[in-house]
């Protein structure tokens, strides 16, 4: 499966780069994202709760970036193992471009799911991949937007993660399947689009 994005981000390319490299941001934007840590700078883990249709379980994977070129974005690929729930594996090309407003971030991607995930209907997996990828881009950049806006603020810490708290407070009931999630932008991206 294929799908795509783009989302303009009030900040400037580098802020939104850095955010993109920054596991702590990462993990706030990924539904069900227990643990995320970077490896080295084109290596990330990862282990995140997901739920596609009836199937739920826990996965683990890592992501590689590559064709890195800061500011301007990289491509990551990955891949995710859910035990009997199955794998996903995937990857996608991210880009930063100024435009009025702030930074234009794009992305395309591409997802395999095989075991179980694969039972439960490409539809939904497809729809679900999608949304996952749109939550975890629209409160990305919140939390980029927010960071801007509080850079010089004493509150910045505790603001971010308030918002985060009370988006993941509003998704609860629909937490989703990771997915590529993105790597960060992308190990989101990857956990998200394996959905």
């Amino acid at each position: 499966m294929d799908f795509s994005g783009e989302y303009i981000i009030p900040s400037t390319k580098q802020k939104v780069w850095d955010a993109l490299n920054d596991p702590e941001v990462l993990k706030q934007c990924i539904d069900g994202c227990e643990e995320l840590n970077k490896e080295s700078d084109s290596e990330f883990s990862a282990r995140v709760t997901a739920k596609v249709g009836p199937v739920r379980a826990k996965f683990s994977g890592k992501v590689t970036l590559s064709d890195i070129d800061p500011p301007n974005g990289y491509k990551i690929s990955g891949e995710g193992q859910g035990g009997v729930a199955g794998f996903a594996k995937g990857g996608a090309a991210v880009t930063l471009e100024d435009s009025d407003g702030g930074t234009k971030l794009t992305y395309t991607a591409e997802a395999e799911v095989g075991g179980k995930l694969a039972s439960v209907g490409s539809r939904l997996v497809e729809g679900v991949a999608k949304k996952t990828a749109d939550d975890f881009f629209g409160k990305f950049a919140e939390i980029v937007s927010i960071e801007s806006k509080l850079e010089n603020t004493d509150t910045k810490a505790a603001q971010v993660q308030q918002v985060a708290e009370g988006s993941s407070k509003t998704s609860d009931n629909s937490r989703l399947f990771w997915g590529f999630g993105a790597a960060v932008a992308i190990v989101a991206i990857l956990y998200t689009i394996f959905g």
